[in-house]
């Protein structure tokens, strides 16, 4: 991949010498930054912009290791075959018309495709504008020339985005507004060849990049993406498009793009130790934060005393407004930090410029001790104080700029906190143009500047959260080597499709040291009046009805059967309902005190994935699901159910007995290398799962097999 960032040499296929066409405006941005050769394509030109130009690509001379291509899409697989020919590695094609634009385009993207398995030439897009490299002065892009109008201030945050226009404007954007020191903007567009995974695998190993942030509306790759993911210390942090069933339909008709199952995404990034953002400016925000802020070296001095943001998230919030600080101290506690219990000894120093009448406390109100001392001692002595407290681990600063003389000197507070390793956020108003003058400065000094309350706190949340994340990316990865299932088990699989009956399925899933409610097939009601006395009353009796799946909704589930009369018109009743080769089922009941989901899919990105959730009235209520990719090891199954929202009903509400997370992380495990195991296992789902004294069992089950 390093041809495609560091080349040394450039054909642009489609260089023409009209200012507004976009071949033109690639072949200047190459002029501007670019240091090695560029060669013009064009049959129509000998010379543009004083280079000479080219008939083909094949007749360009040495260096010549990228090519850029910017014409017709019915064009592009003839220009690629000459790239092939003339053995130029790579080629970026930022041409539009492919598998965005229907029938013929698709036919179009899939020639590429083609060419790329057959002669190992790396594609890079269609559809796309290509790379900006920040660092290199490389603008490798039909990006409007106005970018060069900005200074180039190399940051540590690249960006792999899969709608051209929007890495062009999350550029333009974060240099004209100072909030965003970028290293590199991969625009991938179609993802033909190269996709997320090749460049996310590069920027890994890049010493110039220390954040990765993506916008993507598809995964090429589901479980490559989570290996590589696992194996950085570096944060990522995305943003997915498609997420809901009108955003997946806009996917396809712009990126021909396949959105997935949002849920299962969701759990694999979680899985992989990817931090997943909302919309476009947080995306942005949080990474400009993680890269201001990484977590300490497990070596630094504050890490060996205990001390920093990984062990906690405490938060002191000096503010000028005391509604401010209430809203603040709000959002934080809702984010799951916060606010620090300040010392004696942090309050005395704090004392020092406050009037006597004015008691001090976190959030501490400014405003009546910049009245009494002015801005630059109060914000000064308060952020001294706060700096060497132990039971701070972050300052939330408030300013104001503009009038009412609050401004603090912020090269002062910032290298107090610097000095003590502490990250400071700062919540900013004010007038317009000295608030981006302030911005601008404070982000060199590295505080993070944000003009709204409960941004500022989610990117808080985001640093402290990130130890955690990393330590998530180092969980044992299970090798799936899981109790094979026997082989009768295999062979009662054999030639069926569909789903298999209750019964058989918890008999599947019993094999695999999954646990099930006690039951028998009824051959008779004699046998039905055994089976109940066995198992004791109350007792369930079920119809089973070959190839029906939903038998409640056919009135085949008879619950609280507690006498040999009810036992006998029950079985008589569920017999007549179904036709001859239906089946009776009777189970023990289960009086539970919580009823939840467990379940296996297979998805189109990630393979077999396992569910987990609430189940029963709570399942549609609350909606709480998550989901991991299969094989999961302990640790993983464990956070797993960590991740569920109702933590307080697994850990015994109202006296209820706390559930077992060990024997329900085992079923997770267990029902995961099923799926594994079983390639013609399309889904499972055990629904519900009772949790009874602690302990779950399954209480009905369905194994769904590939058609």
């Amino acid at each position: 991949m390093d041809f495609f960032f560091n080349p040394r040499g450039i054909a642009v296929i489609g260089a023409t010498p009209g200012k507004t066409k976009g071949g033109n405006v690639i072949l200047n941005n190459l002029i501007t930054g670019f240091k090695g050769k560029i060669y013009p394509v064009n049959p129509r030109y000998k010379e543009i912009e004083g280079l000479t130009c080219y008939d083909s690509v094949r007749r360009v001379p040495d260096p010549a290791d990228l090519a850029i291509v910017f014409i017709p899409a019915s064009m592009v697989p003839q220009a690629i075959l000459e790239c092939v020919e003339r053995e130029i590695p790579g080629v970026i094609i930022e041409s539009g018309g492919f598998a965005e634009a229907g029938e013929e385009g698709i036919v179009l993207q899939e020639t590429l495709k083609q060419i790329a398995e057959e002669t190992g030439i790396r594609l890079w897009g269609p559809n796309c504008m290509g790379l900006v490299d920040t660092a290199r002065r490389h603008v490798f892009s039909f990006a409007s020339p106005t970018i060069w109008n900005e200074n180039f201030v190399p940051g540590k945050v690249s960006l792999i985005v899969q709608s051209g226009m929007l890495s062009g404007v999350f550029l333009i954007d974060a240099m004209t507004h100072g909030t965003l020191d970028i290293s590199k903007v991969c625009s991938i567009g179609n993802k033909a060849d190269v996709n997320e995974c090749d460049i996310l695998e590069y920027l890994m190993k890049d010493p110039e990049t220390s954040v990765i942030g993506l916008y993507l509306e598809s995964i090429a790759n589901g479980r490559r993406f989570m290996e590589i993911c696992r194996k950085s210390e570096k944060p990522v942090v995305l943003l997915r498009g498609g997420k809901s069933v009108k955003g997946a339909k806009a996917a396809m008709s712009h990126t021909a793009s396949l959105a997935g199952n949002n849920a299962v995404i969701s759990g694999a990034m979680a899985q992989a130790g990817v931090l997943e953002a909302s919309d476009f400016k947080q995306m942005m925000d949080i990474c400009r934060s993680l890269a201001m802020f990484p977590p300490c070296p497990a070596d630094s001095p504050a890490s060996l005393r205990g001390e920093g943001r990984e062990e906690g998230g405490r938060i002191a919030v000096l503010t000028y407004s005391g509604g401010a600080g209430i809203v603040s101290a709000d959002f934080i506690a809702a984010s799951g930090l916060e606010l620090s219990e300040l010392s004696p000894l942090t309050l005395a120093a704090m004392k020092t410029v406050f009037p006597d009448w004015m008691p001090v406390s976190n959030p501490v109100d400014l405003w009546p001790a910049v009245e009494l001392n002015g801005a630059k001692r109060a914000y000064e002595t308060a952020v001294s104080a706060v700096c060497a407290d132990p039971h701070v681990d972050a300052l939330f600063l408030h300013v104001f700029v503009g009038g009412f003389a609050l401004k603090p000197e912020i090269d002062s507070v910032a290298k107090t906190a610097r000095d003590a390793g502490k990250p400071m956020f700062c919540f900013l108003l004010g007038d317009r143009e000295e608030t981006w003058q302030f911005q601008k400065q404070a982000q060199r000094l590295g505080v993070a500047v944000f003009r709204e309350l409960n941004r500022c706190v989610e990117c808080m949340k985001a640093v402290f959260e990130q130890k955690k994340i990393l330590e998530r990316r180092k969980f044992p990865v299970s090798t799936g080597a899981g109790v094979p299932l026997p082989e009768k088990w295999t062979e009662a699989m054999k030639g069926r499709k569909g789903s298999l009956d209750e019964h058989l399925s918890k008999r599947i899933l019993s094999a695999c040291k999954i646990p099930v409610v006690e039951e028998k097939i009824a051959a008779s009601v004699e046998d039905a009046l055994s089976c109940a006395s066995t198992f004791g009353f109350p007792v369930v009796m079920k119809g089973l009805w070959p190839g029906k799946m939903h038998k409640t909704e056919l009135g085949l589930v008879r619950l609280g059967i507690s006498s040999e009369n009810a036992v006998k018109t029950n079985f008589e009743s569920l017999k007549s309902a179904m036709p001859e080769s239906g089946k009776v089922l009777i189970q023990k009941q289960i009086h539970g005190e919580l009823e939840l989901i467990v379940g296996l899919i297979r998805d189109p990105q990630f393979g077999a994935c396992v569910m987990c959730g609430l189940g029963g009235v709570l399942a549609e209520v609350l909606e709480d699901a998550v989901f991991g990719v299969a094989p999961l090891s302990k640790v993983q199954a464990l956070d797993m159910i960590g991740r569920l929202k109702s933590q307080k009903l697994l850990n015994g509400f109202r006296g209820a007995q706390p559930l077992d997370r060990e024997m329900l992380a085992q079923i997770l495990i267990c029902v995961g290398d099923l799926g594994c195991i079983c390639p013609q296992i399309k889904e499972i789902d055990i629904n519900p799962l009772i949790v009874s004294k602690g302990k779950p069992t399954a209480a009905d089950a369905l194994v769904v097999l590939n058609g």
